[in-house]
């Protein structure tokens, strides 16, 4: 078995996210499923926050989706997808985080912010999301006519925008409702979407990564 450990939670995007890069380069894994309403004591003892995903390797243990994703990138890129603008898409997943996610979760769940209604939280992801529209208007990615990092950090959280109301996104976002779309059809989806048994301290663990994908969408 390998020794890298994953613990991931299968609709977290931030998991997704670390899971289709450790896909795309075909690295097996370790894969420990949780839930997190009941987070396994392993999982506490090397990240007490409790969040997911988290990467146990034998001299560290990453704790961010992004560091996840660079770590896997960095022991195999098979598929090209951060070998040209590093630091520009960098700071696009950086500013998706800290900017998009925040106004995300407030349009998912509106009710519980009252202050305001559903849209004006949607408008407010649109200052993040309006910019991809546009690129996505003339190249196929983000950045440019072939997948990259970036690609794989944004889609599982403008999935979560989409299906707030998937109506709405595909009339005002033709664009990005495309480029999702391919995502959401192409088999890398499909491979890190598989569901596992719960780990749940003495549970099941499960082998995962070693997918060899001839493509990705």
């Amino acid at each position: 078995m390998p020794q890298a450990l994953l613990y991931s939670f299968r609709r977290c995007p931030y998991a997704m996210r670390a899971r289709a890069a450790i896909a795309s380069a075909g690295i097996e894994v370790r894969l420990r499923e949780v839930m997190l309403k009941r987070k396994p004591t392993q999982l506490l003892a090397i990240n007490p926050k409790g969040t997911v995903p988290v990467l146990q390797l034998e001299d560290k243990v990453l704790t961010e989706s992004l560091d996840i994703m660079v770590w896997a990138l960095g022991q195999r890129d098979p598929h090209h997808l951060f070998v040209k603008d590093q630091e520009p898409q960098l700071q696009l997943i950086r500013q998706m985080d800290k900017e998009f996610k925040p106004w995300l979760d407030k349009y998912k769940y509106a009710d519980r912010y009252p202050q305001h209604g559903a849209d004006h939280y949607r408008s407010q992801c649109l200052e993040f999301l309006a910019p991809l529209e546009l690129r996505l208007a003339k190249q196929a990615f983000l950045y440019g006519p072939t997948p990259s990092l970036a690609d794989l950090a944004v889609f599982p959280f403008v999935r979560q925008f989409a299906m707030v109301d998937n109506n709405w996104f595909e009339a005002a976002l033709p664009g990005l409702a495309a480029w999702l779309t391919s995502w959401l059809q192409g088999p890398l989806f499909s491979a890190i979407m598989t569901q596992y048994v719960e780990f749940a301290d003495r549970g099941a663990e499960h082998s995962f990564g070693d997918c060899q994908l001839s493509r990705l969408v």
